[in-house]
């Protein structure tokens, strides 16, 4: 596979989870067969610390109608979800009808307090996961900033990243993700919050470095050529093909 249709959602939570579920499903279906869309983080419910039971019990109701929705595309959202009594931020990949990828956030960002009412996933869980024969990975928001997790997703073709990133630090986001694109040679995919303290900044960067964005959009979605990473990894070798294989 050489082209891949891409979208990274650029959308505001509400206080309500249905409300948010309706809103993702119509994106979703605004996009093309067999694309990929990436949401922002927690965007069905937000960091509901007050709702978190709620929240959960509705994350389930969200996983089936995703499954059915992912029939003939690819979805990648995250969810508050519990597992022995504890509470976590949950990605999920949906495609083909299938669940094929999860991992919980490993790094919580404590400005925030998450490191309170979420556990901690383990670094073990950022693992590649291919969809269709593209090798992918995924660093949930705060992740960003861990430059040994950067490693972790070391030889992938595409990082995604979801993330409710504060407006004051827009700055360090746009850097943070342009960087993981250029030294990584990959295409990385931000899919960021549009609520009033976010910092919105969703976009699709080449391995290059070049950027699509628009801040006025809730879908950015781009084209990308696969070939381009083998291209820059050639074009200027760190390496990287050696941990692609």
């Amino acid at each position: 596979m050489t082209f891949k249709e891409i979208s990274a959602l650029q959308i505001t939570t509400k206080q309500n989870f249905q409300t948010n579920l309706k809103k993702l499903k119509e994106a979703i279906s605004k996009n093309k067969k067999d694309s990929i869309t990436l949401t922002p983080e927690l965007m069905l419910s937000g960091f509901s610390y007050q709702k978190m039971e709620e929240a959960s019990e509705f994350s389930k109701i969200a996983t089936q109608e995703l499954l059915q929705m992912s029939a003939d595309r690819t979805i990648i959202t995250t969810m508050i979800e519990k597992k022995n009594h504890r509470f976590y931020n949950n990605l999920k990949v949906f495609s083909k009808g299938e669940l094929i990828h999860k991992q919980s956030k490993h790094h919580l960002f404590t400005l925030g307090d998450e490191h309170l009412h979420f556990e901690a996933g383990s670094v073990d869980e950022i693992i590649p996961f291919y969809i269709d024969s593209i090798k992918c990975a995924a660093l949930i928001c705060f992740e960003l900033r861990f430059v040994e997790l950067w490693q972790e997703v070391r030889g992938v073709d595409i990082v995604f990243v979801p993330v409710q990133w504060g407006k004051q630090r827009k700055h360090h986001l746009e850097t943070l993700s342009r960087a993981l694109a250029i030294i990584n040679q990959c295409f990385v995919v931000v899919s960021a919050s549009s609520n009033l303290q976010m910092a919105k900044s969703s976009s699709i960067i080449t391995p290059y470095g070049n950027v699509y964005s628009n801040e006025d959009s809730e879908n950015i979605t781009h084209k990308i050529d696969l070939k381009e990473v083998a291209k820059m990894r050639k074009y200027i070798d760190t390496g990287i093909n050696e941990c692609s294989k």
